[in-house]
């Protein structure tokens, strides 16, 4: 039972801390936004209406002033109102100047790619530890997180890789297979955590995940893949005018499914799992919504845990399943 508790501490605290203790529904939904949109600054919680957030690095370049650098607390005054600093203004987490004839370009660190940096650390350290371990023995059986980050690797070889891309070239993808899961299904559990970001459900993420897999595609495919797009076998030459554009268009749609489908499930699961939760707190009865919240909230966050697996995998197996299609063949 020991084992069981850090869990539900884990879920208690998500469910409470994007809310304050007394939220009505414009607050609750307010929250939910936030959750689920990037920021310059990390918002943790607002209790008894105090903020509590990390403030994150403001990166701004000018023709005229050059790089800037400060912190996005200088954007809020002592009552956490909005105030100008050196000219700019955040509003709507859009950097504004207040010069109208100045324009800017902003770098800054936000809260999604702090979070990415954070997550890479994790995905980096850990596995440089399983290979310095493997490396200091070889021959010793997997134990503790060393057994699971070598069945993730088995998995993602033998079930993934192998099948779908053949041996012969499964062993130049599986890094970047590796890589692209471990990525995925780590800041997808970090996104379930009070205060975590919701990395892999933006846009701008999903969309950069899902021109690596198809560049890497395009750039790898061999004379049959590009073959079966500008020439398919048996084709009749009228008919390559209307089915040359459908095949290169059947490239942009692999872009599209690959980008929308990680970012809409992710973003609508946690919407879905913070509006139950948010249930408790703006409901006139406490006690009511406490009941009608947390059983729902508790499956919702389950399920939220089978999905960030079940995403990671689907992103991986279709990026697999994309690069067999170009380095095939085509003998069977």
């Amino acid at each position: 039972m020991r084992a069981k508790k850090p869990f539900w501490v884990l879920y208690l605290l998500s469910c409470i801390a994007p809310f304050s203790t007394h939220a009505t529904p414009q607050q609750a939904g307010y929250s939910i936004i936030e959750h689920v949109t990037d920021a310059h600054s990390w918002h943790f919680a607002t209790i008894s209406g105090k903020h509590i957030e990390l403030p994150l690095p403001i990166i701004l370049y000018s023709s005229d002033k050059g790089i800037e650098c400060f912190s996005s607390a200088r954007f809020y005054d002592q009552n956490h109102q909005p105030t100008a600093y050196h000219g700019y203004l955040l509003l709507d987490q859009k950097i504004h100047c207040v010069d109208p004839n100045r324009s800017v370009l902003d770098l800054s660190i936000t809260k999604n790619i702090a979070a990415m940096f954070l997550s890479i650390i994790l995905l980096v350290s850990g596995l440089l530890w399983a290979t310095n371990k493997y490396r200091r023995a070889p021959l010793a059986p997997p134990t503790g997180w060393f057994a699971v980050i070598d069945l993730i690797i088995s998995f993602i070889k033998n079930e993934i890789a192998i099948p779908n891309i053949g041996k012969e070239h499964s062993a130049r993808f599986l890094p970047y297979l590796l890589t692209i899961f471990c990525f995925i299904w780590l800041n997808n559990l970090l996104g379930l955590l009070p205060g975590g970001a919701n990395v892999t459900g933006s846009i701008s993420v999903t969309l950069v995940l899902a021109a690596f897999t198809i560049l890497i595609t395009i750039f790898n495919g061999n004379k049959h893949y590009w073959h079966h797009i500008f020439k398919p076998e048996g084709l009749p030459n009228w008919l390559l005018p209307i089915m040359v554009p459908v095949e290169i268009l059947g490239i942009l749609t692999k872009f599209f499914s690959l980008m929308v489908r990680l970012f809409a499930n992710i973003t609508a699961g946690h919407i879905i799992l913070l509006s139950i939760i948010g249930l408790t707190f703006s409901m006139k009865s406490t006690c009511i919504g406490f009941f009608v919240s947390v059983p729902l909230g508790t499956f919702m966050f389950l399920l939220k845990l089978l999905v960030a697996f079940l995403q990671a995998y689907v992103f991986t197996l279709l990026s697999a399943i994309y690069l067999g299609q170009a380095v095939d063949k085509g003998t069977h």
